[in-house]
């Protein structure tokens, strides 16, 4: 194999999803499809600040989109994974499957 040959899982890793916060805020995300702010920061264990920091990477990449709207006369954010977003997730998590030896998710023999 060359340099430039690419076959292992681990080239189709994304770069965006290394990040355990990052991972974990899509991971969220793909199962519910829209949460709100609040909601992503509670599941995902981090602080507000944290939190911001990595939806700004996330939405920077076009993985995420941000709603920004009021209840009243309360601020409320929402956060919703793209279609970009899903592809990038799936991708990640075949090569992962992958490398740990499990078959992707669309094989029929599982």
């Amino acid at each position: 194999m060359t340099v430039t040959d690419r076959t292992h899982a681990r080239h189709r890793l994304d770069d965006h999803l290394q990040n355990p916060v990052r991972f974990s805020i899509v991971a969220a995300l793909d199962r519910a499809g829209t949460l709100g702010f609040r909601e992503v920061r509670d599941a995902v264990e981090v602080t507000d600040s944290a939190l911001s920091k990595q939806v700004a990477v996330l939405e920077n990449a076009g993985y995420l989109s941000v709603g920004k709207a009021f209840v009243g006369k309360t601020p409320r954010t929402s956060l919703t994974l793209t279609r970009s977003g899903r592809d990038a997730w799936r991708t990640h998590l075949d090569a992962l499957r992958e490398i740990a030896g499990q078959p992707e998710r669309d094989d029929p023999a599982r």
